[in-house]
């Protein structure tokens, strides 16, 4: 694992890590509102990351994939609310218009976007943005803050 104040490079060899690395990331960010980008290839992880985040911070055992929803929304064991957005389907980002993203914008809520950048200019800003890289047989996973809360969540995982 390699650590900038700013980036986060970790070589993830499999599901099980991706699993180890979502729990992380939601032991960082527990209490805090957060949007999050995962951009990465189809299969590299995403879905994957967003299930282990959530079901840590107490959404449930059965997370659903937004990918036909687009959206997903849960309430977290201390109360705190969290969507899970999966943007494939999207062709343009007017058609968010009525998902009512608006709620998006309350700053104590976590916000998993898949696919944001079929978003772009209709979501909020990044915290982090998680992009992953296909390295043989497992994924390189780059983890960069955007904001303050963003530096916050690299430094408890750097720690």
């Amino acid at each position: 694992m390699a650590t900038s104040q700013r980036t986060l490079q970790v070589h993830l060899p499999d599901a099980r890590s991706t699993d180890a690395m979502g729990c992380r990331l939601a032991d960082a960010s527990a209490g805090q509102g957060l949007v999050v980008y995962l951009e990465g290839d189809l299969g590299s992880g995403k879905t994957a990351l967003a299930r282990a985040w959530l079901k840590r911070l107490g959404a449930g055992e059965r997370i659903k994939s937004p990918t036909y929803s687009l959206v997903e929304p849960y309430i977290l064991a201390d109360g705190q609310p969290a969507w899970h957005l999966d943007l494939y389907r999207i062709g343009d980002p007017t058609e968010l218009e009525w998902l009512g993203l608006d709620a998006l914008a309350d700053p104590a809520g976590l916000v998993l976007v898949e696919w944001p950048g079929r978003g772009r200019g209709a979501l909020p800003p990044p915290d982090l943005t998680c992009e992953w890289t296909l390295a043989g047989e497992g994924r390189d996973l780059c983890i960069r803050a955007g904001s303050a809360r963003g530096c916050r969540v690299l430094e408890q995982l750097s720690d």
